[in-house]
C-alpha cells in the first residue's frame, strides 16, 4: 500500500491572480504546451470590501499560442531548421505558435453586456509576448499585476505581458452597445525586435460582442485607492548582485542559455538570509527581452537603465548611456516576473520572507528555462550568536 500524501499551501499573501503549471525539469515547455497550466485566484478581505465586478462579470483569460496539424493535433517541432546534427529530437531555441488561444479556444468571442467587466489576464505562452490593445481605442483600467492590487488604478491604452506575467484589468463596455471589439496583439516575436505579428493570425486574440441591454444594473465601482504597498529601500539592502544573462554553445553547437555563466546543475550561488533585503541587477547584453521569474519571493522593480553593450562585451564593465528609467505605473506593485530588455540593466529589490529552503529563479521563456536558464536559490537562517552569561 502506498501512503497518500496531502500537500497544503498556506496562501500567506494578499489576493492575487496566480498562475500554476507543471515544472518537470527539462520538459516544462512540452508539458505546458500540452495543457498542464491554469489560473489560481486568491481572495482576501480587502478585495471583498471593494465593489468590483464579480460572478459572471469576472473572467480569467489565459492566453497562449499554439500550432496545429491538419488533423487538429498539437504541433511542436522535434528539431531545429536545419536539424541539429547528431541529436534527434533536439530542443529548439524558441517556439512561437501561429494561432492564439484563450482558455483553450482558438480566437474565441465573448458575449458581454454594456457594463464593467473584470478580466484576470495571464500570459501562458511558451515564449510569446503580448502587446494588447482594444480595437475600439478605449483604455484598460489596470488594478493589479502578478502579486495583487496596485496602490491605485492605472489607465493604459496598451497592455504588455511577458510569459507568466499577469494583469488584473477592468474594461468598461457601457459606451459600446452593439459593437464587436477585438483584443489585438502587436508584439514582435521574439520580443522586441523579431517578426511582426500577422494581423490575420497572431495579431488577433479574441473578440468581445457587446449587447444592447443590461440584465441587471451595474453597481460595480473602481476604488481610487486599492492598497498600501511599503516600498523596499535600497539603502537597507544587505547585498547587491549583478547577474548577466548570457549563453554558451554546447557540443552540438546549440546555445545553452545561462545566468552568470551557470546552469541549473551548478550549486546555488545566491544564498540570501531570511528576512534580508537584496538588490539584483539583471544585465542583458543580448538581443531579446527575458521575463525573469522568482519562486516564492516577491520583488519590486526599481529601474531600467541603458548601457553600452559593445563596451561591456569587451571589458565586462558597465558603462551607462542614459538615466535610469522608473517602472511604468502598472509595474509598481509587488511582482514575481520582470521584463529584462536587451541593452539595459534592470534593477529589482526583494525581501526574502517568509520561508527558508530551496527555490529556483529563471527565465520564463520555457525553451530557455529548460536549457538551461534556471538557477537554484537557497534562503538560509541567520546564525545567532549566543552571548556568554
Amino acid at each position: 500500500m502506498f501512503k497518500q500524501r496531502v500537500y497544503e499551501y498556506p496562501n500567506r499573501q494578499s489576493a492575487a491572480t496566480l498562475f500554476y503549471h507543471d515544472h518537470a525539469l527539462g520538459i516544462t515547455r512540452l508539458n505546458l504546451y500540452a495543457g498542464l497550466a491554469g489560473a489560481y485566484l486568491l481572495r482576501d478581505a480587502r478585495e471583498a470590501s471593494f465593489r468590483l465586478p464579480k460572478g459572471k462579470f469576472e473572467i480569467p483569460l489565459l492566453i497562449q499560442d499554439r500550432s496545429f496539424k491538419k488533423n487538429g493535433q498539437l504541433f511542436y517541432p522535434n528539431n531545429t531548421t536545419p536539424p541539429v546534427r547528431g541529436v534527434n529530437p533536439s530542443i529548439v531555441p524558441l517556439f512561437f505558435g501561429n494561432t492564439n488561444l484563450v482558455n483553450g479556444t482558438v480566437w474565441p468571442y465573448l458575449n458581454v453586456e454594456p457594463r464593467n467587466y473584470r478580466f484576470r489576464i495571464i500570459n501562458g505562452a511558451n515564449g510569446r509576448f503580448y502587446k494588447m490593445r482594444l480595437s475600439s481605442g478605449q483604455s484598460f483600467i489596470q488594478i493589479g499585476n502578478d502579486q495583487g492590487f496596485l496602490r491605485k488604478p492605472a489607465r493604459i491604452k496598451e497592455l504588455i505581458l511577458a510569459p507568466a506575467e499577469r494583469a488584473d484589468v477592468i474594461i468598461d463596455f457601457s459606451r459600446h452597445k452593439g459593437q464587436k471589439i477585438v483584443l489585438t496583439n502587436s508584439a514582435r516575436a521574439p520580443f522586441p525586435g523579431g517578426a511582426k505579428a500577422d494581423p490575420n493570425t497572431t495579431g488577433k486574440i479574441m473578440q468581445f460582442r457587446v449587447a444592447h441591454r443590461l440584465t441587471s444594473p451595474d453597481k460595480s465601482r473602481i476604488p481610487f485607492k486599492l492598497r498600501s504597498i511599503p516600498r523596499l529601500s535600497p539603502a537597507k539592502a544587505r547585498r547587491i548582485r549583478y547577474i548577466e544573462l548570457n549563453s554558451s554553445p554546447d557540443q552540438y553547437g546549440r546555445q545553452v542559455q545561462l545566468l552568470n555563466g551557470k546552469g541549473f546543475e551548478a550549486p546555488a550561488t545566491q544564498r540570501p538570509k531570511l528576512g534580508s533585503i537584496e538588490v539584483w541587477n539583471f544585465v542583458n547584453p543580448g538581443t531579446n527581452t527575458h521575463p525573469m521569474h522568482t519562486h516564492l519571493v516577491h520583488f519590486q522593480i526599481l529601474s531600467r537603465r541603458p548601457f553600452d553593450v559593445n563596451y561591456y562585451n569587451k571589458t565586462k564593465k558597465i558603462r551607462y548611456t542614459g538615466p535610469a528609467i522608473p517602472p511604468a505605473p502598472n509595474e509598481r506593485g509587488n511582482k514575481d516576473v520582470v521584463r529584462v530588455p536587451p541593452g539595459f540593466v534592470t534593477k529589482i529589490i526583494a525581501k526574502f520572507v517568509p520561508y527558508t529552503g530551496n527555490f529556483v529563479w529563471h527565465s520564463h521563456i520555457l525553451e530557455h528555462e529548460d536549457y538551461d536558464m534556471m538557477r537554484p536559490l537557497k534562503v538560509v537562517r541567520s546564525k545567532r550568536v549566543r552571548r556568554r552569561s
